[in-house]
């Protein structure tokens, strides 16, 4: 679900006045003050405060102006924000804004070419040094210095891919749809949608440079299109969310060579739903208990229990998002709320969660927000 804006990079950042985070620190911290960043298809970024005290949410309207900014992520020290604009037909851009983390306003920086059509993810390594983006449409994966002040640098490597998968519609060719940077900070994995596989890449945070893994991939089943990847906190297993196969894919990671062996393969459909349905988010909830995904089609989140002894799933709910295309959507960091993107009926919608049993609860409350569909949550000051 690609957007078609055709707009030069010039427009892509119109200054203004006004991977993810470690959030295991912030919940031992006694952190319940945060803002919310929803990345949108249209003109900019969209934020929220949000108080995990009891699920009270203030809307603060647009808060920075980028073109399609469909993913958002923060600097480790939470100071910057780094957004996608994702167009196709032209070359996109990676942006790069300052945070008050006081009013929850943005401040342009500066923004850098990505490298391709379409780049829909990016995420900030441990260190805090680099920035990598996966560019959908021409299936490369970029690599960026951090300037001390947040600004993006120039481009330290770009990682190209060829082949296809059996889908003719959906896998004629290369498409990378997430970079997700391992615990140890030298590996990168990088879901391919198009050629049923999941990159493996090594980091050199000295000068940000990408280079092929050894092994350089592992290969899920034809036409399955991983879309997301999560590891355990351990590292010891990763979970995929296949986008065409509405299927979670659950690996054993090898750290050492950074390899991942097959476990398991869950449906996240029920069986008799034979509707055309898209598989969209994957997120664990903090104590690795539980795992989230999201159907965009049957419009739902499913959760699934986590045996901490082999990695193996098993679904435990399906709930309705209460709205139409859930694409991304995210668990507050102290785990009591997950708030949801609905891209098609443009409403954010909060529910809540038992921490005990992992499932989910409609809060009743909804957020007017024009196409959602990525959410990230920065401790306020």
């Amino acid at each position: 679900m690609r957007s078609h804006s055709g707009l030069a990079l010039i427009s892509l950042l119109i200054p203004f006045a006004m991977s993810a985070p470690n959030t295991t620190a912030i919940t031992q911290s006694g952190q319940t003050k945060y803002l919310v960043y929803i990345g949108t298809y249209g003109k900019g970024v969209y934020a929220f405060r949000f108080d995990s005290a009891n699920g009270g949410a203030q809307p603060l309207g647009m808060v920075g102006a980028v073109v399609n900014p469909s993913w958002v992520t923060s600097s480790r020290d939470y100071k910057h924000l780094y957004a996608v604009s994702e167009l196709e037909k032209v070359q996109g851009a990676i942006a790069a804004f300052g945070i008050d983390r006081k009013s929850g306003t943005l401040t342009a920086l500066n923004s850098e070419p990505s490298g391709g059509e379409a780049p829909c993810h990016a995420a900030v390594d441990h260190t805090g040094k680099v920035l990598i983006v996966a560019n959908y449409v021409t299936g490369g994966v970029s690599s960026y210095p951090i300037e001390r002040d947040g600004r993006i640098g120039k481009m330290a490597s770009l990682m190209t891919a060829e082949g296809h998968g059996p889908n003719p519609a959906r896998q004629e060719g290369p498409h990378a749809h997430e970079v997700v940077i391992a615990t140890d900070n030298k590996r990168v994995y990088v879901p391919d949608l198009g050629l049923d596989r999941i990159r493996i890449y090594r980091l050199d945070p000295a000068t940000a440079k990408l280079t092929p893994n050894d092994p350089p991939y592992a290969q899920e089943e034809g036409g399955f299109g991983p879309r997301h990847i999560v590891f355990s906190a351990d590292g010891k297993y990763a979970y995929v969310l296949n986008e065409i196969k509405p299927a979670v894919t659950v690996f054993r990671h090898n750290v050492a060579n950074g390899s991942l062996e097959l476990v398991q393969t869950v449906p996240t459909l029920p069986h008799d739903f034979s509707g055309e349905n898209t598989g969209a988010e994957i997120r664990l909830s903090a104590d690795g208990k539980f795992l989230y995904t999201s159907n965009r089609g049957h419009d739902s989140i499913q959760i699934f229990a986590v045996d901490p002894g082999n990695g193996a799933i098993r679904m435990i709910q399906t709930i309705s998002t209460q709205g139409k295309t859930p694409r991304g959507f995210a668990l507050d960091p102290t785990g009591q709320y997950l708030l949801v993107g609905n891209q098609d009926s443009n409403n954010l919608v909060l529910m809540k969660v038992d921490r005990n049993s992992g499932n989910l609860a409609p809060t009743g409350k909804s957020f007017d927000v024009p196409s959602p569909v990525d959410v990230l949550f920065v401790p306020a000051q």
